[in-house]
């Protein structure tokens, strides 16, 4: 949104040290702090990025919010896939204007946001949500930011392996976001719903949720190989020649999955793997070398036996001088004890 501040406007305001208070313009309306007052009837029709003062003097700079600055403010009935996330979603999704995105974990609607931002008005996000109450939170924070119903987003309610069937025909979709607890479950209904080329893209938090989607993935044959990364974001801090990094950061928040469709009737190419260990029935549990464990052979195994037992034994050898000069002075000590009480009786 360009231009003049305006009544419904959601505008950013930043003081001297960096902190940020967001509000709506509404008419009469007022912003208030410990450090005085703004009315909202000033703010409009003035431009982004001038300096307003409150009645006691406190400066404040007037911004319109980033999408990122209103992911992190907006009202929340789930938690949001945060911004260094969701911006690796679209840029390794490839999710390009016009495009048809099927998003199944709508959540508060951030992650929605960025993909209704990168398709367009021409393109699609059909977005499934399982709970109602998140549904309308996603609706109203969707909205807010858009300043409207954004004409490429539909919204349905329920499982997605059961609606989505029932309201496209397979093949028409060009990109598929899972945030979910279980997005293996879904792996077939993505390769209906995906187009060959299509792009298949999870969203998980833990390294269990990765290593059976990867593995699902691969034994389904209908998707390449799966590529996984996580993003860190580190801030640094600028004053000066003071440059060094800034002691918080961004770490772990979740991993992306990834997996194109192949052509109908193609099976996928086997990764050449050292160890080639094939699939793993989840049914069964995996040993330590299944999940990386490097193991250690009988040979190797003796030897660390030995050589810990020897370095058992020469601390004991070491250890007797000692305690064998300990125990001499200690009888030394019980005989002159007893001498001195001969003495004095």
């Amino acid at each position: 949104m360009r231009g003049p501040l305006r009544y419904g406007d959601r505008v950013q305001l930043t003081d001297s040290k960096g902190r940020l208070q967001t509000i709506t313009l509404t008419e009469k309306g007022q912003f208030h702090s410990h450090r005085g007052y703004i009315k909202h009837d000033d703010l409009v029709g003035v431009s982004e990025g001038t300096i307003v003062a409150t009645t006691l003097g406190t400066e404040y700079q007037i911004q319109r919010p980033l999408l990122s600055d209103y992911v992190l403010s907006m009202p929340r009935g789930a938690a949001v896939v945060y911004p260094k996330d969701a911006a690796h979603i679209v840029g390794m999704a490839d999710i390009f204007p016009g495009a048809r995105v099927v998003e199944a974990g709508v959540g508060s609607g951030a992650l929605t946001m960025s993909l209704l931002r990168a398709v367009g008005d021409q393109g699609l996000v059909h977005s499934f949500e399982r709970r109602a109450d998140f549904a309308e939170i996603a609706s109203a924070n969707i909205e807010l930011f858009f300043g409207q119903k954004h004409p490429a987003w539909q919204l349905s309610l329920g499982d997605l392996s059961e609606v989505l069937p029932t309201v496209s025909e397979p093949g028409t979709f060009d990109r598929m976001v899972l945030d979910m607890l279980a997005p293996w479950e879904n792996i077939d209904v993505a390769a209906h719903a995906l187009a060959p080329g299509g792009v298949l893209i999870c969203y998980v938090a833990t390294a269990t949720q990765l290593s059976r989607t990867a593995e699902d993935l691969r034994a389904d044959g209908r998707f390449t190989e799966p590529e996984a990364l996580e993003t860190m974001v580190r801030g640094w801090h600028l004053e000066g020649l003071a440059v060094r990094p800034q002691h918080r950061m961004n770490g772990h928040t979740g991993f992306l999955i990834m997996a194109r469709r192949l052509a109908d009737g193609v099976t996928a190419l086997e990764r050449r793997r050292r160890p080639a260990k094939g699939s793993y029935p989840v049914e069964e549990e995996w040993t330590g070398e299944d999940l990386g464990e490097r193991g250690i052979s009988e040979k190797k195994l003796r030897r660390v036996v030995r050589d810990v037992t020897a370095r058992v034994e020469r601390t004991n050898d070491a250890a007797e001088p000692a305690a064998a000069e300990a125990a001499a002075l200690g009888q030394d000590g019980t005989a002159q004890d007893a001498n001195s009480a001969t003495e004095l009786n």
